[in-house]
């Protein structure tokens, strides 16, 4: 038996949609990207979504909606996907990094609040791997100095927050602005998009505009038009337009949503049932104040066991079960060697962080080199799942 990390779960429902489109003869951003964006506004609680070619893009056009120019500090963390610094570095800002909390892999509020700086213009937080951040502890930060809280929600699609006693989906959004990823390692899946969900419409107005070169009039109203119209450009811009072939295969898959994360739910409370006990892997604990969508399984190395997480990731893969190493940190890649960044902690030690190590991150870097995530796919078998386990109860304790 062969056990990936994710197995698509795309059926005759999506082959219709994108069958749809083609037949329409309208297959680049129009009505089904419209009709995404209405649907996933109201999936998630947001007064309005835009939807753009990725998450990467669409964290970038937060980023400058709110505010951050050039010589700007942005607070984040390092422990994500690389995209997320990269957005920050690409608007000509540097990333300060914020350690993380051991349990939910996610900003550390207390750390945020030392590590904001005179040039800090904006907080960007993660959601990570679906687990919610602590987003109360973090606006009660910004707010007072009037910092924007962009919410880089990737992974949490369908993840919620208790706040004031209610249960609330990520993305309406509690900061300013939240971005998703529709890539296939998501529970929905466009091939590659994203969305980014917001309150205020002036912003909603603003991220339409950048995302299609600052077209004054769209593609769609020019071709319904019955006069003459030309184009006008009013600054320059990006292309970064999601297409109606994307949309139309996100469309149903959006509306089996709560039908995926209860499988992926249950999933998730079998695997910690079996790995209780385990002797060298210590299952996640999802705090009672979030429910995650559990986009991932992550395990933690126990102290003192015998094997290495690169040890049990060969063996894992050497029998047919997929892994992955717990996520990475962009200050140690050697992107960053070269890129500007911060830990926050002035004077640091910057020979160390040539070397990708950080004495202010030391969370961070425990979790990348002591986490391991595991298959978790809605479709995936009870069989599947069982060898899995076997396969984790037959390492070498």
């Amino acid at each position: 038996m062969q056990i990936p990390m994710v197995r698509l779960a795309l059926g005759d429902a999506e082959v219709e949609a994108a069958s749809r489109v083609i037949r329409s003869g309208w297959v680049a951003q129009g009505p089904e990207v419209a009709a995404f964006e209405r649907e996933f506004a109201a999936a998630v609680g947001a007064s309005f979504a835009v939807a753009v070619s990725n998450c990467t893009v669409a964290l970038e056009l937060c980023l400058r909606v709110a505010g951050v120019r050039p010589g700007d500090d942005v607070a984040t963390v390092s422990h994500s996907f690389i995209a997320t610094a990269n957005a920050v570095v690409a608007v000509g800002a540097r990333p300060i990094f914020v350690d993380v909390q051991p349990d939910t892999y996610n900003m550390d509020p207390a750390a945020l609040a030392r590590a904001i700086t005179p040039r800090t213009r904006a907080i960007l937080c993660v959601h990570q791997i679906g687990f919610p951040c602590d987003l109360p502890a973090i606006l009660a930060i910004a707010r007072p100095r009037g910092l924007p809280v962009i919410e880089d929600a990737a992974c949490a699609i369908g993840s919620e927050i208790r706040i004031d006693g209610d249960w609330q989906r990520i993305g309406r959004p509690h900061g300013r602005l939240a971005c998703f990823s529709f890539h296939p390692r998501k529970l929905v899946t466009t091939g590659d998009g994203g969305m980014i969900t917001t309150a205020d419409p002036s912003l909603a107005e603003r991220l339409r505009l950048l995302r299609q070169h600052a077209m004054l009039v769209p593609s769609t109203a020019r071709h319904e038009s019955r006069s003459v119209t030309l184009e006008s450009f009013s600054e320059p811009a990006f292309n970064f337009r999601m297409t109606d072939l994307q949309a139309a295969v996100g469309r149903p898959q959006l509306a089996r949503l709560a039908a995926i994360i209860a499988e992926r739910r249950a999933l998730a409370a079998r695997y910690n049932e079996t790995l209780a006990d385990h002797p060298l892997l210590a299952p996640p604990t999802e705090p009672a104040w979030l429910r995650s969508n559990w986009q991932s399984y992550p395990v933690t190395l126990r102290p003192g066991g015998r094997m290495s997480q690169i040890e049990i990731m060969q063996l894992l893969l050497d029998r047919g079960v997929a892994s992955r190493r717990g996520i990475g940190n962009a200050h140690a890649e050697p992107a960053y060697a070269k890129a500007a960044w911060s830990c926050g902690q002035e004077p640091c030690d910057l020979a160390a962080h040539a070397a990708g190590r950080c004495l202010r991150l030391p969370v961070s870097e425990h979790a990348r080199d002591n986490t391991i995530l595991l298959p978790l796919f809605h479709g995936m078998s009870p069989a599947e799942q069982d060898f899995v386990v076997a396969t984790l109860r037959a390492l070498p304790g």
